[in-house]
Order: structure tokens, then C-alpha cells, then sequence
């Protein structure tokens, strides 16, 4: 029986579950809301309160695995009064990169666009079509204009995202950097989570990475079935907002195909 929940982005959810299951963590059970709440940042602080208060109760422990994520301190707030701890950050660039390399990194070119593995794989669904540049490509000369530079944060040891990062900077009008980082900061705070220890002690065996990717993982359902896991208010209402807008879409474009 899980004894210790974490509530996390689906952005990171193969991440998360790869670290687990690398490491043959037990008693942790993950809990992913959409990723795409990121293109709404209001809802995140109220969707993870509604998550913790239907967890509460149901396990010793509960962890939020998100940064700010511009929440604008929301979420803190949030974490504050309920006393369920987060992983320090801004956001998954710099906890993926760990915080004194993004640091330098944001200082070298502030102009920066930074991908993930994630963002690699999904990028035409968040970034092309998302931004609505399949229709009208030009508008990246716009959206793009104050970037210089693309950092492709890899945590994988997946070559084959390499090439497609180089696809997508290029697409943008941006020159690439291609920076290897595993997991960094996210794997050493579930790891100290899980066994109770400081981070330092059992993230390495033999001087070498214990926790390094399991290429090719296939992302768990963000929609787990279960009595303290079923979509909050927030979640329904964002869902149902989606519903409405593709519905809308689709009868704006029977309309202009039957003109």
C-alpha cells in the first residue's frame, strides 16, 4: 500500500516514473495533473489544493513535484497552509539542470528557449500547432523575436532527440545547444523523499548515475483510477473549457467549409 503520494506536473510524469522504477522505489504513488495547465498557470495552485485535500488522510506523506511555474507565488501559498513540501525551483529547467547551472546558463544569454525531452517529443502539439504556427509559420519571427538561442536540456540518453531538437530550433530560427543533464535536482529530491536520507547517500552506487533514464518508457495515464484521484473541480472545469473550445472550433470550420 503507497504510504507517500506525489502530485506532479504531467510534463514530468515518464521522468518521474523511469526514477522510479529504476531505483525500485517503494510505497510511492504518482498523481499527474495535465501538463497543459501550464498554458493556464492560475489553475495550478487551486488543481494541486484540491489534490492534497483529497489525498489527505489517505498517506503519510504527500510531495508536489512542480516549480513556481508561474504561479506568481501561488503555489506556495498554497503548500504553506496545508504543510506539503515542493521541490525547490522555479521550474523544471532549472531543477533538471540544477539551479546553479541554469543560473549560469540564463546569465550567459538571458535570450535563451529551453527544450526538454518532453517538450522535444511534444513539440509539435505545444509549440507549432499550440502557438498556431502551422497555419501562419511567419508569426515565429514574432513570438521568437527577443530569443537568440535554443538549450535543449536533455535528460534521456536518447540520441534520437537530438536531431529532432536541431528540427525544431531550426524551425524556430534559433541556434542550438545541446546540453546532457539527467535528472539533476528532481531525482535527488524524490530519491532523499523516498528513503529518508539525505539526497547525497543513495542517488549514486560505484560513482556512477543511479538513476539514468529508461529510454523508451512509455508515460503512465495522468488519470489514474482511484478514490482520492478523481478530477477536482478545477480539473473539470478546465477540461470542460477544452471541450467547449474544440466544439467551437470545429463549428467554425463546418461553417466556412459550407459558405
Amino acid at each position: 500500500m503507497p504510504t507517500t503520494l506525489l502530485i506532479a506536473c504531467g510534463a514530468l510524469a515518464r521522468e518521474i516514473k523511469a526514477v522510479i522504477d529504476a531505483n525500485q522505489l517503494a510505497g510511492l504513488e504518482l498523481q499527474c495533473l495535465p501538463a497543459e495547465l501550464h498554458n493556464h498557470p492560475q489553475l495550478i495552485a487551486p488543481a494541486v489544493a484540491e489534490k492534497i485535500a483529497a489525498a489527505q488522510g489517505h498517506y503519510d506523506k504527500i510531495y508536489v513535484l512542480y516549480g513556481d511555474c508561474g504561479t506568481g507565488g501561488h503555489l506556495d501559498r498554497v503548500l504553506e497552509q496545508t504543510g506539503v513540501e515542493r521541490i525547490e525551483g522555479p521550474h523544471c529547467y532549472s531543477f533538471f539542470a540544477t539551479a546553479p547551472a541554469f543560473d549560469a546558463l540564463a546569465a550567459a544569454e538571458p535570450g535563451t528557449f529551453y527544450l526538454t525531452d518532453y517538450m522535444v517529443r511534444q513539440f509539435e502539439s505545444i509549440i507549432w500547432r499550440g502557438l498556431g504556427l502551422d497555419k501562419h509559420p511567419e508569426l515565429a519571427e514574432i513570438y521568437f523575436a527577443n530569443y537568440r538561442k535554443a538549450v535543449f536540456l536533455r535528460q534521456s540518453d536518447d540520441t534520437s532527440l537530438d536531431s529532432a531538437a536541431a528540427d525544431a530550433a531550426q524551425r524556430l530560427g534559433l541556434e542550438l545547444t545541446i546540453q546532457p543533464t539527467g535528472y539533476g535536482e528532481l531525482a535527488d529530491f524524490i530519491m532523499a523523499r523516498a528513503s529518508g536520507v539525505n539526497k547525497h547517500e543513495d542517488c549514486y552506487q560505484d560513482g556512477a548515475e543511479n538513476h539514468r533514464v529508461l529510454a523508451g518508457y512509455s508515460s503512465p495515464n495522468p488519470d489514474q483510477t482511484g478514490p482520492q484521484n478523481r478530477p477536482s473541480p478545477t480539473l473539470r472545469a478546465f477540461r470542460e473549457g477544452r471541450r467547449h473550445g474544440r466544439n467551437a472550433r470545429q463549428a467554425h470550420r463546418h461553417r466556412r467549409l459550407s459558405q
